[in-house]
């Protein structure tokens, strides 16, 4: 796959596209080839107080604050429609940016894009107000919109992410300023040109690019920010935390996780094996929510895992422009050595290989990496317990209901899980015990947006989906009025 230039990223402050002040940049490199795809403005602290101002402004203004719900929604879903009029263009430029498949970008993450958008600008507008009469006096509750939004994107997903954020926000009527991950910046930075096109008033979303330890720092420090969402790795999420708590900003943290993706004897295996191969080798394993280990009950584990082998070795990792690739490219050369560093424990731990371990043969050029399979892994190894962000999988043996439940709650992390059962009473049974904020059964990545979405213990702080990115991108009044 040949090198291909894209155009260069520039900050999109006040409804233009601007250098940063320091005349700065950086290369967003293919992962694909290692090859530069373009350059991007590099923001210091100074850019962000520039925009943080201009967000300001333009809240008090009231042009995007005091518009109706109705008349952000017009414009919200404009943004909607123009997303698909590109979603071919959009597509090309996450593919070439993050390394995932082509068919993922074309089939699902820009048109979720769209689909984010619509759907809180439309429930925007029924967003139910609390009131409660006593005696004579009667109470009453406004949500009003919070104020200026710091969103902080991953480079996994990053325009699906961003409008997942940011559509919720600006719904709401917040002033919204984006910061995308540096890997994979060129996406997010295109949604200026979809907010111009679509009439958002200049201020309204603002989007820098530049390093999480400036940019990011003072995006969550800064005192006219009133709420902060993070996606991303745990540690980090510990240093937004406290970041915030110095100007007291509400914040919503969905962050790591390592998922039980749990396999009882009486399940339908065949469906079993390839809902588990979709939860850890989608978007080359690098995704918050897969399902990084598989437990399988003793009965059934030989043959599972004969299944689940034979089925790894149809994936086909290659060129991600070409819409037979399953599998593409880790995002970065330094990712993919954190990966097979990753590997190299798991068999110094005495772990098994089923399959992978390595990088793909001759695909140097570019970071392809097999899919992976430790099996006999016991849940104490780092393998188990870490998050490795890649197409890592570890297997791991269990014998009763209750011994995958307390192998599944023996982690640090508490954001997703799966049961595969045909049993319906233990399927609620054990969906209800696992400590997790997602639980699928019978089925992977299944999402209605109007559902609360989030993690528990280090998987991260706070829900959003639906009613409740209303309740945490607004602030609530209490009035009451004597009749």
């Amino acid at each position: 796959m040949s090198g291909t230039t894209l155009k260069d990223a520039k900050l999109f402050i006040n409804g233009e596209y601007v250098d940063a002040m320091s005349g700065e940049t950086f290369d967003t490199i293919n992962p694909a080839t290692n090859e530069k795809l373009a350059s991007v403005a590099n923001a210091s602290e100074h850019d962000v107080q520039k925009t943080a101002e201009v967000a300001q402004k333009t809240f008090e203004s009231g042009v995007w604050s005091k518009m109706s719900a109705d008349d952000r929604a017009k414009i919200l879903c404009k943004m909607s429609d123009l997303v698909m009029e590109r979603v071919e263009e959009l597509a090309m430029v996450e593919t070439l940016d993050v390394g995932k498949p082509i068919k993922e970008s074309l089939g699902f993450d820009i048109p979720r894009a769209a689909q984010n958008l619509r759907f809180f600008a439309e429930m925007a507008k029924y967003v139910n107000h609390e009131h409660y009469d006593k005696g004579n006096y009667l109470s009453y509750a406004k949500y009003a919109p919070a104020g200026v939004t710091s969103l902080i994107i991953p480079w996994n997903l990053p325009f699906m992410q961003m409008t997942w954020k940011a559509s919720a926000a600006l719904a709401a009527g917040n002033t919204v300023i984006v910061k995308p991950a540096s890997y994979t910046p060129l996406s997010a930075v295109m949604l200026g040109e979809i907010a111009n096109e679509a009439g958002l008033p200049p201020g309204v979303l603002n989007i820098i690019t530049g390093p999480g330890s400036t940019v990011g720092t003072a995006m969550t420090t800064h005192p006219y920010v009133r709420r902060i969402s993070f996606v991303g790795e745990t540690t980090t999420g510990k240093t937004i935390m406290k970041n915030a708590a110095s100007q007291l900003i509400p914040v919503s943290l969905e962050l790591g996780g390592k998922s039980a993706n749990i396999v009882f004897e009486d399940a339908d295996l065949d469906e079993a094996v390839a809902g588990s191969i979709e939860a850890i080798f989608r978007n080359q394993g690098e995704i918050c929510l897969a399902g990084s280990r598989l437990l399988v009950q003793e009965s059934v584990y030989e043959a599972f895992l004969d299944k689940f082998t034979a089925a790894v070795s149809k994936i086909k990792v290659g060129d991600p422009l070409d819409p037979a690739t399953d599998m593409g490219a880790l995002v970065s050369a330094s990712h993919l050595a954190t990966v097979d560093q990753y590997v190299q424990i798991g068999l110094a731990e005495g772990a098994k290989l089923a399959a992978g371990g390595k990088r793909v043969a001759g695909m140097d050029k570019g970071n392809f990496y097999e899919p992976t399979v430790f099996y006999d892994v016991d849940n104490r190894m780092r393998i188990a317990q870490e998050e490795i962000f890649g197409p890592v999988l570890v297997v791991i043996p269990f014998k009763t209901e209750e011994d995958a439940i307390r192998i599944a709650n023996d982690s640090i992390y508490g954001l997703a899980g799966v049961v595969w059962t045909n049993d319906l009473r233990r399927a609620h049974r054990v969906a209800a015990q696992v400590d997790a904020g997602l639980l699928w059964i019978n089925c992977w990545y299944v999402r209605d947006l109007r559902t609360p979405f989030g993690g528990s213990k280090a998987s991260g702080i706070g829900r959003e989906g639906g009613r409740h990115s209303f309740e945490f991108y607004t602030e609530a009044k209490t009035i009451t009025m004597k009749c």
